[in-house]
């Protein structure tokens, strides 16, 4: 799924099966992604200010350049994440 560029700030996503999508520099900004699959995302780039990821599946996706402080990941399972 190709989402690259698109604005989806203040989206209400939650429980969307994003698998595998190309978010790259979308904008995510206050998001709601509750309980996301976002399992192996491209999201480099994306604004994620303020973004609601609260127990989304963040498994394999890759967020370098993402400042993960500055979305809400309480419960999130980030294993095998890129960060940096």
């Amino acid at each position: 799924m190709t989402l690259c560029c698109a604005n989806l700030s203040g989206a209400k996503l939650c429980g969307a099966n994003l698998y595998r999508a190309d978010l790259r520099n979308a904008n995510l900004c206050g998001a709601w992604l509750y309980n996301a699959d976002l399992r192996k995302a491209d999201l480099r780039g994306a604004c994620i200010d303020g973004a609601y990821m609260t127990a989304a599946n963040l498994g394999g996706a890759n967020l370098r350049g993402i400042d993960p402080q500055k979305m809400e990941l309480t419960g999130a399972f980030t294993q095998e994440a890129i960060f940096w």
